[in-house]
Parts: structure tokens; sequence; C-alpha cells
């Protein structure tokens, strides 16, 4: 198992479920890939465009309120940070990024 990296004062381990145990190291797959193959009882990664990636990695939907990040995972290059609603964000180096709701 990864390490999850608690962002916001009020997060817990337990908010982030399994999300945690779908993504491992030794595993040469992408983070997204990972997710997919290890949500399947919830559906896969299925991607929500519009989201925009603004300072401090907080997210915005719009005509939604800015979400703040609640907790980080590292995958080699790549961070899975999780928000409210239980959104995931997949952040590349480059600064893109794909997001998907994972409950």
């Amino acid at each position: 198992m990864v390490t999850l990296t608690l962002l916001h004062p009020r997060a817990t381990e337990e908010m982030f479920g399994l999300i945690p145990h779908f993504i491992h190291e030794d595993n040469p797959a992408k983070a997204v890939q990972q997710l997919d193959d290890n949500y399947r009882h919830g559906g896969g990664w299925f991607p929500i465009k519009g989201f925009t990636l603004l300072e401090g990695n907080k997210l915005q939907y719009p005509g939604d309120p800015v979400i703040e990040p609640l907790g980080e995972i590292q995958l080699r290059d790549e961070r899975i940070v999780m928000y409210q609603y239980a959104i995931v964000a997949v952040i590349q180096p480059d600064g893109s990024f794909e997001a998907a709701r994972m409950d």
C-alpha cells in the first residue's frame, strides 16, 4: 500500500475508504489505470470533463464552489488527490489532470 498524506485539518484516513488500497508502487501501470482496474465494483474510472485545477490543487467545476484537497497519494511522478464529494484527481507533472467521482 502507498502512503496517504492528509492535507486538510478535518480529513481522516477513513474518509478515503479503499482508494489507498487500489494503488500499488510495484504495479508499473499509471494511476488512472490502477484506479480503473481496482474500482470495477464501482464502475471503473470515468473522467468528468469541465473541472479546472486551481492553485493549491483546488478544483472547480463551472457553477460549483471551489473544493479543496483533503488527501494525496504520490505514485512515482503522479499525484492522486482526493476531495469532498468523492472526487479524485490524478495530476501529472506537467499539470494536466483527470478527475472522476469514486464513491
